[in-house]
């Protein structure tokens, strides 16, 4: 009875899981688009999640430096209970008497003027805070880019993996009608061999394709800011490609106008001049307001008043600290400087790829009309070096020559289509669209 019990729930088991592995076998694929694979990257890629946090960090540091222009204000709540005639005579100038007493109060202080120097520490902060934004929009517009490409790379590999089965499937109809013809002693088993070699090296292409396939979606689910293996359906919607421009000067304008890499370097400048202004007028006095008020309940007979008010301004020039500002204001100048001149090496970075993304989109787009040619002359070779063959005119070599030229072509125009469209999408990176 038990070896029942436990036979039947062994084929129960058994029947679930192949049950679940037929469904998760037939399920169809979700389908996804490019503008949907974007807006997922936007959304989940932790890349973009990461410049967001740094950029909202940022925006804090422009507060803390505000701070300082307002006022600063603390309470107090003192108990002391003293012995009598006490004073505290070691470790100060003074000798102030302690007395018995329990008091509040409030202390405010106030920054009246340090010339500047708070001033520009904040621009300095709100350009980099600026710069940081500008450095969020570039990681996006990375991702974008990469997403582009992998979604353009996976349906290449789509293309050719649907390539390599048409292939399998023709060279197994081939060797199979010789494998007949052969049989019938109306082919040499040479030919046999050779359209058995064929099939073949069809099988491995089929294997190189869906190993392609499966690398290329592995990276865009990376991308897509997904752990999972998700296996999609990749709908290309894409119009009518644009023909590529002819002159890249007005793109090279485009891009400096436009590209947010070199926007958050021109900010990044700009707070390094302010931070430069800063530094040089450390030297410069500090004015600063400080007021008090508070009362005494309980107080020893000495303090004779209730209450206590004070009100008193004070200033705080810089004489003498061993070059210190003097120093600290030369590093940001040089800061400054080295600032400028990364601004003049992305601008001339961003001229030369400029130009050549739209070398690169002529070349890809030249290639559409080169790999079509190829194609369809490869499927006339193919039907003559069949009909040749079938009519005894020619021999297995010149049949499996035009078989192989014929997905060689097939292959390379695939990959001409969406290397163009790659193309576009990497010159829409370069002038900042």
């Amino acid at each position: 009875m038990k070896v029942f019990v436990r036979t039947c729930f062994i084929a129960i088991l058994l029947t679930a899981v192949c049950g679940v592995m037929d469904a998760q076998q037939t399920a169809p694929a979700p389908t996804l688009t490019l503008a949907d694979a974007e807006q997922m990257a936007i959304a989940h890629n932790p890349s973009i999640s990461v410049a967001k946090l740094l950029q909202l960090a940022q925006a804090q540091v422009t507060r803390e430096t505000r701070s300082a222009e307002l006022p600063t204000a603390t309470g107090s709540l003192t108990a002391v209970d003293a012995r009598d005639g006490t004073r505290i005579t070691a470790g100060l100038l003074n000798n102030p008497s302690v007395y018995d007493r329990a008091a509040g109060g409030l202390t405010v202080s106030q920054l009246i003027t340090d010339f500047g120097q708070t001033h520009h520490l904040v621009k300095s902060a709100e350009y980099q805070a600026k710069a940081t934004l500008n450095t969020q929009r570039a990681t996006t517009e990375d991702i974008v880019l990469a997403v582009d490409q992998a979604f353009y790379q996976a349906l290449t590999s789509q293309a050719v993996l649907l390539v390599a089965e048409q292939t399998v499937a023709a060279r197994q109809a081939t060797a199979d009608q010789i494998s007949a013809l052969t049989n019938a002693k109306l082919k040499s088993t040479l030919d046999q061999s050779f359209a058995n070699v064929e099939l073949s090296q069809a099988r491995l292409l089929l294997l190189d394709a869906q190993n392609a396939e499966q690398d290329t979606m592995a990276n865009l689910n990376a991308l897509l800011g997904s752990e999972e293996d998700t296996q999609y359906s990749l709908a290309d919607r894409s119009s009518a490609a644009p023909l590529p421009p002819d002159n890249a000067e007005p793109l090279v304008q485009m891009a400096f106008n436009a590209r947010p890499d070199l926007a958050a370097l021109n900010d990044s400048y700009q707070a390094a001049k302010q931070y430069s202004r800063a530094e040089h007028e450390l030297s410069l006095p500090t004015v600063s307001a400080l007021g008090a008020a508070g009362g005494a309940p309980v107080r020893a007979d000495q303090i004779t008043s209730a209450w206590y008010g004070a009100l008193g301004a004070n200033v705080s020039i810089p004489v003498f600290n061993g070059f210190l500002f003097s120093a600290r204001a030369r590093e940001a100048d040089l800061h400054a400087q080295a600032a400028q001149e990364k601004i003049r090496y992305l601008r001339e970075l961003i001229a030369r790829d400029v130009r050549t993304a739209v070398l690169s989109a002529q070349a890809a787009y030249q290639r559409i009309g080169v790999t079509r040619q190829l194609f369809d002359q490869s499927n006339l070779a193919l039907d003559l070096a069949q009909t040749r063959y079938k009519l005894g005119l020619s021999g297995i070599v010149e049949l499996s020559q035009a078989q192989l030229q014929q997905t060689q072509g097939e292959i390379a125009y695939a990959n001409a289509r969406y290397a163009y469209q790659i193309a576009l999408a990497a010159l829409r990176f370069q002038t900042g669209q």
